[in-house]
């Protein structure tokens, strides 16, 4: 419960925000008038009637004009845009130039030690 309903709701938002809840309205729209047109026809010409474009009901006019209405207030791509974007917390990155260590440790040293007396051969038996 905890991740689902954070999850929806970002769906949600993301949905919103690609404008997909236009067409789950349309797809609304085309299953009522699908309906209402199968009562009486044959499915055929039902879906022939739904698709028909120079017949649209009045959820799909609707629709349809939300739809232009937001493309027309949606800013411009910045994609294409030759304008650079500044952001206003923005700082350039700092420069840092580091002086290379010139001596390196001693890796043998410092990973084990060396042994430096013989192994006894034969070992020693207890």
């Amino acid at each position: 419960m905890r991740r689902a309903f954070p999850t929806a709701a970002l769906i949600f938002a993301w949905l919103c925000a690609n404008g997909a809840l236009w067409d789950a309205a349309q797809l609304f729209a085309w299953a009522k008038m699908f309906a209402g047109y199968a009562q009486t026809l044959t499915v055929t010409h039902a879906i022939e009637q739904t698709f028909d474009a120079s017949k649209p009901c009045e959820m799909c006019v609707s629709i349809a004009k939300a739809k232009e209405i937001e493309q027309t207030r949606a800013p411009q791509s910045i994609e294409h845009s030759t304008e650079k974007l500044v952001l206003a917390c923005e700082l350039p990155p700092r420069t840092v130039f580091e002086v290379p260590r010139l001596e390196w440790p001693d890796a043998p040293s410092r990973v084990a030690l060396i042994r430096t007396e013989r192994v006894p051969v034969p070992p020693p038996r207890a």
